[in-house]
Formats: structure tokens, C-alpha cells, sequence
């Protein structure tokens, strides 16, 4: 049986760097990876780009059951930290829209060689297809069953993530580990994530993507609003104003709450203005079909949802007046599209809840149930938005990790 310092279970985001930095200051580390390749999420991320951070970091970007403990975790450990992190590794970052920061190479591949060449370069010993079924503390040491046998250790991180994206190794592991030595969890629910709805229409729409402003009803009550890009799909609604918004509905379909999105379809149109473009487009003599006209200002598969949406009885150009324009213009900017579910954990970037962070050490990432014993990245009860604030979480929990320094 091996007996390791310190044994850090996932190869992701911040048991990389948890590793990195924990070898650095002198300690012994065995990072366990159950893929047979490190960073498989970090891979993927940024469709093969990366977003690895985000400059503007703000913590009302991040969401938690406990807003002090996240506060606690970034302070002093803002976007500077994490590029010198980088920089240190031979990586140069540049900055996209809205301050995201991908690697100068726009390559993720570029993120995890140099992760791993670092961590071996610093000694730490990489396992990979090595999942473990089980963990134990007798003592002040920890023992793991493993796929490639027992390992023991005096100090534990769990950075195994949550079920999000299970094809790409996202699994419940380290929630069970956690509970079985004494923590509790906040529900977990998929974010970032497509949703689904029940209505036919959406089906004869598939494929048509708007520049949007996508807002939240649940049980009628307005939650809050999302602008970007809308994309409709066989099985629902996608886009990033969706992946936005998915948090909140993920959370409100699990308490079986009624939710509805308000889409509006052309948000850089005023009423005011829309109403006199398409006034200033009719011509009174004109036979032109209703859905043949309306396609000079909108994608021809969105129109008879509009029309019956709209509850329009106008067939000709020349009927149109002000009021069926405005019963236009008022679903054109109100398309309504009922959600009844997200394409779960599998098809989600991110999972809300996890590790309850009351019961973890926002300083060093200890648990404050059970000495030695460590959390970083999504295993907790922080997820951020869309941007690289995962990622920035990730990195600055790792960080953390057994130290109260930022070296």
C-alpha cells in the first residue's frame, strides 16, 4: 500500500493546479485521474479555444447558498492572480469580448500540456484510469480503494466535480465520499444548459437562430431577463441568452414551478420604432399574402407562430391597419414558449450545489468537519456564469488549497 502526503482525486481544473502549487511548496502529491487522460473538461471548453478566465471578476457573477464564504474564497485572488499562475507556466492570455481571456494559441490543448508538463516538472505523480470506489478515515490517515488498488494518505482534496457532463467523466463520486465522512449537500441541479418545452411549434422553427432578450416567468411571477443569441431546436430552445437563464429555471422546474420565456425577437426595435417600420412597409393595394410580407422583416419559420400567436386574422398586405400591426409587433416582441424541463446533467456545463460551504474553511479549502480533508471547484456549492467564472473558480480554489498565500 502506498503512503502519499497528499492525494488529490481529479485531474481537472483545480486538482491540476492544486497540485501544482502543493507540490511547489514542498509536499509529496499523487493526483488520481479516472479518465486515461487529464483535463478532459478543460479540453472542450471554449468550443477547443478555452475561455480560462474572465478580467472582470465580481462576485455577483458567482452563485452560492453562501455568498460570504465566496467572498471570502476571491479575495486577494482576482484575475492578476491567476494570469501570474499562467504566465509562470509559460502561458500567455489574451482578452476576447466582455474580458474573457483565452490562451494566446486558442488552443486548450495548449492549457492542459502545460499543466501537466508543470506538474510532472515539479514532481507531482500523475494516475490515470485510476477511479476509486471508496474512501475511509481511521486515524490521521485516509485510505482510498482504488481501481488500481489501496492507496492511503494524511491529507485528502476532492476535486472530482459534479454530474455535469458525465460523458466527459462528471460524476456524484466525490459526493458520496464526502457524505460517508460526515458533509451535507446543497441540492444539485444542471446549469448552463439547453431547455426543453412540450410545444409542437418549436419543431417547425429548428434551426432558426435571432439575436434575442429572453425573459423568466415562473408561475406568472417575472424572475429576471437574459440578452444574446436564441437558437430553436427540435427539443426546445438553446443559445447563450439560454444557457443564462438555465440556472434559474433549472432550480425552479425542480420545485415544480410553471415556467414560461417571454421572447423578444427583435429587442434593438423599440415598439415605437418597429411600429413605424412595419407601418411604413404597407402598401394599400397590395394582394401580397400576410407570411410572404412578414418574411421582408423575419425568418419565414417564425412567422406562423407569430400569426397564430398573435391571434391575426389579417390574410392580405392590404388589410393590415394600426392595430393588427400593433397585435404583431406585441408577439413579435412577447413570443411566449413554455418550459418544462433542461437536457439535464448530461448536455449542462455546470451544476448549482454541492459540498455545503458552511462546513469548509474559505482560507485553505479544509473542511472544517474532518482535519485534512479538502474541497476545490465544482465539488462546492459555487458555480459562476458563462465567461470563464467557473474556471476562475476552479483556479482560485486550487490555489487555496492547504495555503493562505498566493506563491
Amino acid at each position: 500500500m502506498n503512503n502519499e502526503k497528499m492525494i488529490i482525486i481529479g485531474a481537472g481544473a483545480a486538482g491540476l493546479v492544486a497540485a501544482i502549487a502543493r507540490s511547489r511548496a514542498g509536499q509529496r502529491v499523487t493526483l488520481l485521474e479516472q479518465n486515461n487522460k487529464i483535463g478532459k473538461k478543460i479540453l472542450v471548453s471554449g468550443n477547443g479555444k478555452c475561455n480560462i478566465d474572465n478580467r472582470y471578476i465580481n462576485l455577483n457573477r458567482f452563485h452560492s447558498q453562501n455568498h460570504d464564504f465566496v467572498a471570502e474564497v476571491l479575495e486577494g485572488y482576482d484575475f492578476p492572480v491567476v494570469e501570474k499562475f499562467f504566465t509562470s507556466l509559460g502561458l500567455e492570455l489574451e482578452e476576447g469580448k466582455e474580458g474573457k481571456m483565452f490562451p494566446m494559441s486558442l488552443q486548450a490543448s495548449s492549457v492542459v500540456e502545460l499543466l501537466e508538463y508543470e506538474a510532472i516538472r515539479v514532481g507531482v505523480e500523475i494516475v490515470c484510469d485510476c477511479a476509486v470506489t471508496s474512501v475511509d478515515k481511521k486515524g490521521d490517515t485516509f485510505t482510498l480503494e482504488t481501481s488500481q488498488g489501496a492507496k492511503s494518505c494524511t491529507q485528502l482534496v476532492l476535486t472530482s466535480g459534479s454530474p455535469a457532463a458525465p460523458q466527459l467523466g462528471g460524476s456524484n463520486s466525490g459526493y458520496a465520499f464526502a457524505t460517508k465522512l460526515g458533509h451535507t449537500l446543497v441540492p444539485r441541479h444542471p446549469s448552463l444548459v439547453q431547455l426543453c418545452s412540450e410545444e409542437t411549434w418549436v419543431k417547425g422553427c429548428a434551426g432558426v437562430k435571432v439575436a434575442g432578450l429572453a425573459k423568466l416567468y415562473a408561475n406568472g411571477e417575472y424572475i429576471t431577463e437574459k440578452k444574446g443569441d436564441l437558437l430553436f431546436t427540435n427539443y426546445g430552445i438553446s443559445g447563450l441568452a439560454i444557457l443564462d437563464l438555465s440556472r434559474e429555471v433549472s432550480t425552479r422546474l425542480a420545485n415544480f414551478d410553471y415556467c414560461e420565456l417571454s421572447l423578444d425577437l427583435m429587442p434593438e426595435y423599440s415598439k415605437e420604432k418597429l411600429t413605424n417600420l412595419l407601418l411604413s412597409r404597407v402598401k394599400q393595394e397590395s394582394e401580397k399574402p400576410i407570411g410572404l410580407w412578414l418574411q421582408g422583416v423575419l425568418n419565414k419559420k417564425l412567422i406562423a407562430i407569430i400569426l397564430e400567436q398573435s391571434k391575426s386574422r389579417v390574410k392580405l398586405e392590404k388589410e393590415l391597419n394600426r392595430k393588427e400591426i400593433n397585435k404583431l409587433i406585441h408577439t413579435i416582441k412577447n413570443l411566449k414558449l413554455s418550459v418544462n424541463d433542461t437536457k439535464g446533467f448530461k448536455s449542462a456545463e455546470v451544476a448549482t450545489g454541492g459540498i455545503n460551504t458552511s462546513e469548509v474553511n474559505p482560507q485553505t479549502m479544509e473542511s472544517k468537519l474532518i482535519d485534512n480533508l479538502f474541497f476545490a471547484g465544482e465539488i462546492l456549492d459555487v458555480d459562476g456564469d458563462r465567461g470563464g467564472f467557473n474556471f476562475h473558480w476552479a483556479w482560485v480554489t486550487g490555489l487555496r488549497v492547504n495555503n493562505t498565500s498566493k506563491d
